[in-house]
């Protein structure tokens, strides 16, 4: 590698939401609370499906590896963030940086494919009620899960491995609290419009394609069980809502991020906490306050392992 090519700049600086001391004190607090409840509610999601056997079943075992996904996808920036508001010096290393760029994709890149796999495990319940068992069964399922680690891995890393080997030699302000391709990009001493261009591509393609797959096939869903009775859309309403919602939540500030870019300040910040903060802790809500199974289980789990003595 040519020295012109070599990263002088060993370390950013993030400046965060916001500079006044009082109002990150109180984001501090709000932030710290809302990651314990990302983690601990995603766990006991996990937990609630590994040991309930009333919950094995494919839409819970892609549920289980949403929430395992949605947990780190919090993990890899929000710490950071938090720990940020209490440091006068709100820096982060090279490889730091490029390690949450790596992450982020990695894992956001993940979720966009497990919920199309969740679109189609919802497809085939519904309007392939007979087939359903045959066709998702554990090695389908296995197989589906491991395609969307592979697809994000791929994603990430061809990702990350060109912004890497880009030169930093001069500005090194990220104006955010984590490093993400867009502003990393501008950092480069280089022309970087054609690459930023390029670099959003990459992810904004993959984004719109897997959320217009997802609108059709909820579409069609919906449509197919028109067709049968009321009782059958009131039923796929029911199940079809809480993914929709999801899809629409996640989907929509990466749309904003990378495939139209408004290039406000205030409202990237916005959007960068809404996909990292607030959709992690908005999925294990949405599919337990809407879901009868999952309310039940945990009564189950309640009765069985909190108060044992009643079931003597």
């Amino acid at each position: 590698m040519d020295a012109g090519n070599l990263s002088v700049v060993s370390e950013f600086v993030l400046l965060g939401l916001c500079h006044s001391w009082t109002m990150q004190v109180l984001l501090l607090l709000m932030f710290f609370m809302l990651y314990l409840i990302i983690v601990f509610g995603n766990i006991a999601i996990m937990i609630l499906i590994i040991t309930d056997p009333h919950l094995h079943s494919p839409m819970y075992f892609f549920l289980a590896n949403l929430s395992f996904v949605d947990m780190w996808l919090c993990s890899v920036t929000t710490p950071k963030m938090i720990t940020d508001f209490v440091r006068e010096n709100k820096t982060i290393s090279f490889r730091g940086c490029m390690c949450q760029v790596l992450f982020v994709h990695f894992f956001g890149g993940r979720e966009m494919v497990l919920l199309v796999v969740m679109a189609y495990d919802r497809y085939v319940a519904i309007c392939k009620p007979l087939h359903y068992s045959t066709i998702m069964n554990l090695q389908k399922c296995i197989g589906l899960v491991v395609t969307s680690w592979t697809i994000g891995f791929v994603h990430a890393m061809s990702q990350t491995a060109v912004i890497v080997q880009l030169p930093f030699c001069g500005p090194r302000e990220i104006d955010s609290f984590f490093c993400d391709i867009p502003l990393v990009i501008k950092l480069a001493c280089l022309d970087s419009y054609n690459l930023g261009i390029l670099m959003n591509a990459d992810s904004g393609v993959p984004a719109m394609t897997c959320f217009i797959v997802l609108l059709i096939s909820y579409t069609y869903i919906l449509l197919t069980v028109r067709q049968s009775s009321k009782a059958g859309t009131s039923r796929a309403l029911s199940t079809c809502t809480a993914h929709i919602t999801v899809v629409v939540l996640f989907f929509g500030p990466c749309i904003f991020i990378y495939v139209w870019p408004l290039s406000i300040t205030w409202v990237d910040k916005f959007l960068a906490v809404f996909y990292s903060v607030i959709t992690p802790l908005l999925n294990p809500a949405i599919y337990t306050l809407r879901n009868k199974e999952i309310k039940t289980a945990i009564k189950r789990f309640r009765s069985y392992y909190i108060h044992p003595k009643g079931n003597i």
